[in-house]
């Protein structure tokens, strides 16, 4: 192998760190990815590979979560069928997680085009802040609703949070976990609920951009490179993810705040 694929594919695993590391914090993976690859001289990225790293960030999250996503299948299926008040938490927390992801789905189907753009170092820089002082100005809301608590007003307010965040630059999971503290969830309610959102939301993704990534012109040379950023990125988002768990469960998110504004600074100043 030359010199150069050597290089590629040393940059790819950096790419793919990148987007492991940023998908689950509130911090915008999509616009670190660019801000990465406009440092390393990649240019944009394009789509296949967006849903690439996405599919490796989506089978990291369905790793961490398998049995709780087992445990809501099981017993919504068993409430079904029986109706014992046992299983009604789970069944309702399944149902308002099926409201929360109408929102994006419809309209992510909608403006998928639009969605699809590049966007400037610029919007990324404003997009940062705008998720910083959301961040701040949540920072002290001690929310009391767990699962069974999640109103189906609730749900769709935190599904058109999630929505918003189809806005290239706006963090998904900062959108999601916001709007939710902010409608009164407790932190780990939030951050559960949020991952249960990005769940559906991202295998749509996945699904509907599956025919563009096999009709890739040049998957048989960017097979290599490909897989090594597949594997970076499914890695650093299990981690990722774990650190923030911990994260949440310290409500520590403000610390958050202080990184969009830094970043979305430095991006002002150099790009």
């Amino acid at each position: 192998m030359g010199e150069v694929d050597i290089i590629l594919i040393i940059k790819m695993i950096i790419i793919g760190l990148v987007q492991g590391f940023t998908e689950p914090i509130p911090v915008s993976s999509s616009g670190h990815v660019m801000i990465a690859s406009e440092i390393l001289g990649l240019g944009e990225q394009g789509f296949t590979f967006a849903i690439l790293t996405n599919t490796a960030s989506l089978f990291a999250i369905l790793l961490i979560y398998r049995k709780d996503i087992v445990r809501l299948a099981v017993n919504s299926i068993l409430y079904l069928k029986t109706k014992k008040s046992s299983y009604k938490d789970d069944y309702r927390f399944v149902f308002v997680i099926i409201i929360g992801t109408i929102p994006a789905g419809v309209l992510g189907v909608l403006l998928s085009d639009y969605i699809a753009e590049s966007v400037s170092m610029t919007t990324i820089a404003v997009m940062l802040f705008v998720t910083g002082i959301a961040l701040w100005l949540i920072r002290n809301i001690k929310g009391n609703k767990g699962e069974g608590d999640i109103k189906i007003k609730d749900a769709f307010l935190v599904g058109l949070g999630q929505a918003v965040a189809l806005t290239p630059g706006i963090s998904r999971s900062g959108a999601t976990i916001i709007s939710s503290i902010a409608v009164g969830m407790k932190q780990d309610t939030a951050l559960r609920f949020s991952f249960m959102l990005y769940i559906p939301i991202s295998l749509g993704g996945v699904i509907l951009g599956f025919s563009d990534f096999l009709n890739e012109p040049n998957k048989a040379e960017l097979a290599i490179p490909y897989l090594a950023a597949f594997i970076a990125t499914l890695l650093m988002t299990y981690f990722a993810m774990k650190w923030f768990m911990g994260i949440m469960k310290n409500g520590k998110l403000v610390y958050f705040t202080y990184y969009c504004f830094f970043v979305g600074v430095l991006l002002l100043i150099f790009f």
